[in-house]
Parts: structure tokens; C-alpha cells; sequence
């Protein structure tokens, strides 16, 4: 029977419990968290039926919670899997069953590192209405729902506690004491799966551990091919093709249906079984859509987000069809001021920049010094003016020159600074497409040649990029320079 707690009705309690493993421990989140999500789409399915209800209705997030009263002597090489000194850590969870692999990872290090038990309970945080039906498609959540008022009813969905004060590092203990154990509190997780599915036109649960970003469709459809091409190989360990409107094959001569509407940045997935595939996002052009997508990807967790677009080339050495392999980065897109000041140092990762390199000497068959005649490590410049040439260019020349840029773009070092503020690896390969200072416009015949003959070997690399970063451990590829004074125990 449903308890009454002041004002609202609630679904019957489930004490908290303490585990000593991890899968029993997630096995527990998984079951609080639906019970809370059945009870409020139960109880949305009536006061839709009835049009309103004289009853206000709640559930809550699950918890997860340890506390420590020793420093542990941890591995100093490890950038995660502990907390930073003796207290009480505690984050709400949303979705258990998607981020099972990862909870009980994260989860079994903490038990290791730290020898503590781990408190699963309901938390002191409302479920918002709109996330808990979101994963069934037959429920639509409308604004105004048959003369009533959602929010007089339900929770609604609270901006103001959805922010991202953890990972910019402003957050302050809560009122019980406790600190965050992981980046992103249960409500923001969830805005963002519900803005993924919005903006990619994929369910969230398709998302592969390893991104690729780019910004032009020609790398989708060459994604598509190579898709194909592994599907009909069983040894790949590539299981399916997923495409806009969760659309999928999973035979390279399967036909995969096509959705009514582009979505803003179309995704494909080419899965594998324990999350290690791969995902294209076709970003577009501009520094608001390359932090938009990241914004919400990094919820996800993934190991590891490249850029693989194309850019002007600022220097008269380099060829059309040259690759850039971004050491630096001039952050000119202003997007990300306000989290991130322009003053922070967004550093080159080695197994990021090591993989990359290997991979373009693995695809074009150069090493060493030859290498040099296609590819330039360098700072990369990135903007949010995308026709900056048409202004007074004795400014922006200028600073391209003092910074030693050696290409400019509208996303890179959006991506790659969203990256270090998320605690995401990031890195960035770009192929040069024009060259503006010295009178090499992009031209429709030029275009479509260089499209064709540059793009397959370019997302090659990418691809080939990650491959390489998937054989990594994950302490490896999750580096110490991505982690803070006092950091998350969760990746």
C-alpha cells in the first residue's frame, strides 16, 4: 500500500541496504530505481485517464553512499576507482540497468581501494515525471495535460539544481556532510539522455564507448560502408549498424531504413557486445553544436572523443588533403568562457596523441620523416565567426601568427576543452580543405575531388585511432591530467 509522507503519496519504501559486492550492489540500485519509475508512470497513466488528480504524487532517485575514515594507500598511476581522504561520498543514480557495466566498475574499485561496505538506498531527490516515463515510447508527457497542471501533481523537471557544478568544480558539501562520488547527479544525467535521444535521433543506450565527431555528412556515409564492411566479417566482433530513428542492421547487405526527418546532429553506432564500438556524431559547423554534443555525451562516460573534420590550413607548405594532428589549441569559440576560462590549459594527451599518430603511419603507409610530407602537429585555432576573412584580418592573423596556429575550425578546441572539463581523453585530426590565406578557396569541382579521395582515408584513421585506444587499459587511457585536487572517485 502506498505511504502518505506530508502532502505526497509515495510508493512503498525499500530499506537501505549495504553490499559487499559490487554486482549485488548495482543489482540493488537497478531494482529501487524501477520500482520508483513504475510507480510514477502507473500513477501518470491514471491521472491522464481520470484528467487530474486531488493527490500530489512522488518517488526518488537511489543512492549509492560510502564513507571512509582512513587515507588508502592506492596506486599514485590510477586518476580514479578512490576518494581523496576520510569522509562520507554519496551520488544519486539514474537508469541503473544502462550504466551497469560501469556502476559495478566503478563500484568494485571503491570496495578494493578503500576495504568499505557500500549503502544503496532511496535518496532525498525527486524523480521528475518527464525522465521516469521517457523509456516507455508509449507515454508522451505534454505540457498541459487534459485541463490539469503537470507540476501540480508530479516533479517536473528542476534547472536549478541540473547544473554542472561538480565537474567545474564549484560545488559545496551537501547539508549531511557527504561529497560527490561522481561527476553528474542523476537529474543531469538524465536531461541529457532525454537531449541526446532529441538531438541524435538514437537512444542513448546505442552510444559506444569511443566517439568520433565530425562535421560533414560525406564521413557518414563512409562510416556506413566501413560498417558494412565489418558486418559481414563475424570475426570483428562488430554486432550491429545503428542509424538515425534506431534504425539497424545487422547484415552488411541489410537495408537500413531511413528516417523521415535529419535529425540536428545525425549519430550511427557500430556496436559491440560490451559497449567497446564505435559512434558518429555529425556535430555540423560551430562551437555551440561541437559543446552541445558533448554536453550531453559526456553523461555517458565514454573512454575516449576525437574530432576527424576538416579545417583551413594556415600555412603555404601545406598541401589540400594534408592531415593536422592538434597539439594545442586556440580557443577563440567563446562558448565555454563562462565554465572554462580561455586562460586553462588544455594539454595534448600521449595515448591519445600516440594513437592517432600511429594510425595515420598505419593507413597512409608513412613513417618517420615521410610522414611529415602529409601530416603537422600544432596548435589549432578555433572560432565561432565562421566567415572571419571577410573582416579586417590584421587581428585575427595576427594572433593565428603569435599562437603558431598551423589550422583553423569552428569545433576542435571546443570539443577538446569539453573533453578536459569532463574528464573525457580528447584529441583531434583534422584534413586540410582550404586555404584561405593564400587564395585556395574551397571550389565545387575541387570540393568533390578532394572529398572522394581524401574522406575514406581520413575516417580510416579515426577509426583505426580508436582501435588502438580500445586495446588500452582503461588506467591507461583515462590520464592524471584530466583530474583535479580533489577529484570524483568515478571516471
Amino acid at each position: 500500500m502506498d505511504k502518505t509522507d506530508h502532502i505526497f503519496t509515495l510508493p512503498d519504501d525499500i530499506a537501505a541496504q549495504n553490499f559487499e559486492n559490487a554486482l549485488d550492489a548495482v543489482a540493488h540500485l537497478t531494482e529501487l530505481y524501477q520500482a520508483a519509475a513504475d510507480f510514477l508512470c502507473a500513477k501518470f497513466v491514471s491521472v491522464l485517464e481520470t484528467g487530474g488528480s486531488s493527490t500530489r504524487y512522488r518517488a526518488y532517485y537511489p543512492e549509492v553512499r560510502i564513507t571512509t575514515k582512513s587515507y588508502a594507500s592506492v596506486d599514485s598511476r590510477l586518476s580514479f576507482g578512490h576518494v581523496s581522504g576520510p569522509g562520507t561520498y554519496a551520488t544519486t543514480v539514474t537508469r541503473p540497468a544502462l550504466f551497469s557495466h560501469y556502476l559495478e566498475q566503478q563500484l568494485r574499485l571503491l570496495m578494493e581501494n578503500h576495504n568499505v561496505t557500500v549503502q544503496v538506498a532511496y535518496s532525498d531527490t525527486p524523480i521528475p515525471v518527464h525522465f521516469a516515463v521517457a523509456n516507455d515510447p508509449s507515454l508522451i508527457v505534454p505540457p498541459d495535460a487534459s485541463g490539469f497542471t503537470l507540476r501540480d501533481v508530479f516533479d517536473v523537471p528542476d534547472l536549478s539544481t541540473t547544473n554542472d557544478d561538480i565537474v567545474n568544480g564549484s560545488t559545496e558539501p551537501k547539508a549531511d556532510g557527504s561529497q560527490p562520488l561522481a561527476l553528474f547527479t542523476a537529474q543531469r544525467v538524465d536531461y541529457s539522455l532525454a537531449r541526446l535521444a532529441h538531438y541524435t535521433a538514437t537512444d542513448p543506450a546505442y552510444f559506444q564507448n569511443h566517439v568520433l565527431f565530425t562535421n560533414y555528412q560525406f564521413y557518414v556515409e563512409e562510416f556506413e560502408a566501413f560498417a558494412r564492411q565489418k558486418l559481414a566479417d563475424p570475426a570483428s566482433g562488430y554486432l550491429a549498424f545503428v542509424g538515425t530513428g534506431n534504425h539497424q542492421i545487422t547484415r552488411n547487405d541489410g537495408n537500413l531504413q531511413r528516417s523521415a526527418k535529419t535529425p540536428q546532429m545525425p549519430t550511427y553506432h557500430l556496436t559491440r557486445a560490451d559497449g567497446s564500438g564505435i559512434t558518429l556524431v555529425n556535430i555540423g559547423v560551430g562551437p555551440s553544436n561541437a559543446k552541445t554534443a558533448t554536453d550531453h555525451i559526456a553523461v555517458l562516460r565514454p573512454h575516449a572523443w576525437l574530432m576527424v573534420g576538416h579545417c583551413a590550413g594556415l600555412r603555404n607548405s601545406q598541401s589540400l588533403g594534408d592531415f593536422v594532428l592538434a597539439h594545442a589549441y586556440l580557443r577563440e569559440d567563446h562558448v565555454l568562457d563562462d565554465d572554462l576560462p580561455v586562460w586553462v590549459p588544455i594539454p595534448a594527451l600521449a595515448e591519445i596523441q600516440t594513437s592517432l599518430e600511429q594510425a595515420v603511419a598505419e593507413v597512409t603507409e608513412l613513417r618517420g620523416y615521410d610522414l611529415k610530407q602529409i601530416m603537422r602537429t600544432g596548435t589549432v585555432a578555433t572560432i565561432d565567426n565562421r566567415n572571419w576573412e571577410l573582416r579586417d584580418q590584421s587581428g585575427p592573423v595576427r594572433r593565428l601568427s603569435q599562437s603558431r596556429a598551423i589550422a583553423l575550425d569552428m569545433e576542435s578546441a571546443t570539443i577538446a576543452a569539453n573533453g578536459y572539463r569532463f574528464r573525457v581523453p580528447y584529441g583531434t585530426l583534422l584534413c586540410v580543405s582550404d586555404k584561405p590565406l593564400h587564395g585556395e578557396l574551397k571550389l565545387p569541382g575541387m570540393a568533390t575531388d578532394f572529398y572522394k579521395t581524401q574522406v575514406a582515408r581520413h575516417l580510416r584513421i579515426g577509426i583505426r585511432a580508436m582501435e588502438l585506444l580500445r586495446e588500452m587499459p582503461l588506467e591507461r587511457i583515462h590520464s592524471r591530467k584530466l583530474r583535479s585536487f580533489e577529484e570524483t572517485a568515478f571516471l
